[in-house]
């Protein structure tokens, strides 16, 4: 009989840090899942009580999660240069390519879909970019 080793959660190494790109990107997809459901009720509670429309607010605000989950990856990091910049580099593509995809996206939708479109945008950017730009330094 073979013993199988049920690994349940995200993978980490020593430092922290997740170890692989789907482990990175399956937890910034889970927050902003997350977020886009809070974000969903609040929204329809706002419109049964007649203080707004449905669909008005900023769907950027489904980042919250995915953010806090970036702060940690900096965070575990540790220190040095290296995470600055790549931090740097992940936000500034992550919100340049978000933010061409959100108005893209707001010729035709609502506000909370065009800012749901780029913050996931952005986020998948910003994991790429943060996860294969780190391993890249850290070789050198």
């Amino acid at each position: 009989m073979t013993q199988q080793r049920n690994t349940r959660g995200l993978r980490r190494d020593a430092g922290g840090r997740l170890m692989t790109i789907s482990d990175l990107l399956g937890a910034a997809f889970a927050g902003l899942a997350v977020g886009l459901v809070v974000l969903l009720i609040f929204e329809a509670v706002m419109a049964l009580t007649g203080l707004g429309t449905f669909g008005s607010s900023n769907g950027w605000l489904v980042l919250i999660l995915p953010v806090w989950l970036f702060v940690e990856e900096f965070r575990a990091e540790g220190f040095g240069a290296h995470r600055v910049m790549m931090a740097a580099l992940a936000a500034g593509f992550g919100v340049a390519l978000g933010m061409t995809v959100a108005g893209l996206v707001s010729g035709v939708a609502p506000a909370l879909v065009s800012g749901t479109a780029g913050a996931a945008t952005g986020t998948v950017v910003y994991c790429l970019v943060w996860f294969y730009g780190l391993r890249w330094l850290n070789q050198r």
